[in-house]
C-alpha cells in the first residue's frame, strides 16, 4: 500500500461518513421536530427544530475534531468519548421518544437504525483514521530508513573510493621514491620552475596590492568629494531655510504692524464721530465702547459716543478689561 491508495481510502471514508452524518442529521431534524412541537407551548412551536439542530451540531463537532485529531495522531482524552456517546443517545432517544410514547416497537426499531448507525460510524470512522494515521507513519519511516539506507550505501562507495585513490597514492610515491635518484634533474628543474612561478606570483601580487592601493585612494578621494558637495549643498540648504525663515518673521511682523494700524484706524473713525444725537444700535455701541476703553476714555465718554447709559457702558468696560479686549470688539464688529 503506498501514499496515494491511503489517500484514496481516507477519502471514501470522509465523504461516507459526512454522507451518513447529514442524512442522520436530516432524518433527525424531521423525525424530532413533530415531537418537540407537541410538547411545546403552541406560541413557542416555532423553536421545535431548535433542540435537534443543536444535538446535531454537537455530532458534527465530534466528528470533525476527531478526524483533525486522528490525522495529527493525537487523543483528546475522555471528553471527546463522553460527547460522542450523550449526543449519539441524546439522538436515538429523540428518535424513538415519540414511537415509546406510544408503545410502538416497531416505529422505535425503525427510527433507531440512524442514531445506532451514526454512533457506529462515529466509532468506526475515528478507529479507522486511527489506523491510517498508523499506517502513514510506517510509510514514512519506511521511506526514512529507505532513505537512510541509501545515504549510508552512498557513505560506503564514497570511502571505498577514498581507499581507492589513498592506495593508489601510495603507489605512485613509492614508484617516486624508486625513481628519485633517476629523477633529480627533473626536480631541480621543477624546483627552479617553482621558484619561477613563486617569483611571479609575487610580482603579481605587488602589482595587485598596488592597483589595490590606488582604486581604495580613488575611492578615498571620491568619498571625501561627495561629503564636500554634501556639506555644501546642506549649509546651502540652512542658508535658504533661515533666509525663508527671516523673509517670513518680516511678513508677519508687517502683518501685525498692518493690523495694529487698521485696528488704530477703526478706533479712531469710531471715537472722532463725536457725541450720539440718540441712541446708537447694540452692535455699534459695543464697538465705540470698546475703542474707548482701548483709548482709555472714561465711562461718561464713552456713554456720549454711543447714548446709552453710564451703567450699560460701566459693564461693557468691565467685560474689555481682559488683554486685546477692545481690539478683538472692534475686529468682531
Amino acid at each position: 500500500m503506498n501514499a496515494v491508495h491511503l489517500r484514496s481510502a481516507e477519502k471514501a471514508l470522509s465523504v461516507g461518513t459526512w454522507l451518513i452524518v447529514s442524512g442522520a442529521m436530516l432524518y433527525s431534524v424531521l423525525t424530532v421536530t413533530p415531537l418537540m412541537a407537541k410538547h411545546t407551548a403552541p406560541e413557542w412551536a416555532w423553536t421545535a427544530p431548535i433542540l435537534p439542530l443543536v444535538v446535531d451540531a454537537a455530532v458534527v463537532i465530534v466528528v470533525k475534531l476527531d478526524d483533525v485529531l486522528a490525522r495529527l495522531g493525537g487523543h483528546g482524552g475522555r471528553w471527546p468519548v463522553v460527547l460522542r456517546w450523550m449526543t449519539g443517545l441524546m439522538t436515538l432517544a429523540l428518535n424513538t421518544a415519540d414511537s415509546a410514547l406510544k408503545n410502538d416497537l416497531v416505529g422505535m426499531a425503525v427510527h433507531s437504525v440512524s442514531p445506532l448507525l451514526l454512533i457506529v460510524t462515529a466509532e468506526t470512522g475515528l478507529a479507522y483514521r486511527r489506523a491510517i494515521a498508523k499506517a502513514v507513519a510506517a510509510l514514512d519511516a519506511q521511506r526514512k530508513a529507505e532513505r537512510e539506507e541509501r545515504e549510508e550505501a552512498a557513505r560506503e562507495r564514497a570511502e571505498r573510493a577514498r581507499a581507492e585513490a589513498r592506495e593508489e597514492r601510495e603507489h605512485a610515491a613509492a614508484l617516486a621514491r624508486e625513481q628519485r635518484e633517476h629523477e633529480a634533474s627533473l626536480v631541480r628543474e621543477q624546483a627552479e620552475r617553482e621558484e619561477r612561478q613563486r617569483r611571479e606570483e609575487r610580482e603579481a601580487r605587488e602589482r595587485a596590492e598596488a592597483a589595490e592601493r590606488e582604486v581604495r585612494e580613488r575611492r578615498e578621494r571620491e568619498r571625501e568629494q561627495r561629503e564636500h558637495e554634501r556639506l555644501t549643498r546642506e549649509r546651502q540648504a540652512r542658508e535658504r531655510a533661515e533666509a525663508e525663515q527671516r523673509e517670513r518673521r518680516a511678513a508677519a511682523e508687517r502683518e501685525r504692524r498692518e493690523r495694529d494700524e487698521q485696528a488704530a484706524r477703526e478706533r479712531s473713525a469710531l471715537l472722532d464721530r463725536g457725541p450720539a444725537a440718540g441712541k446708537l444700535p447694540e452692535d455699534e455701541a459695543r464697538r465705540i465702547v470698546a475703542a474707548a476703553c482701548e483709548s482709555g476714555l472714561s465711562v461718561r465718554q464713552a456713554a456720549e459716543l454711543c447714548g446709552w447709559s453710564v451703567g450699560w457702558v460701566s459693564h461693557r468696560y468691565g467685560e474689555h478689561r481682559g488683554p486685546d479686549a477692545g481690539q478683538l470688539a472692534i475686529a468682531s464688529g
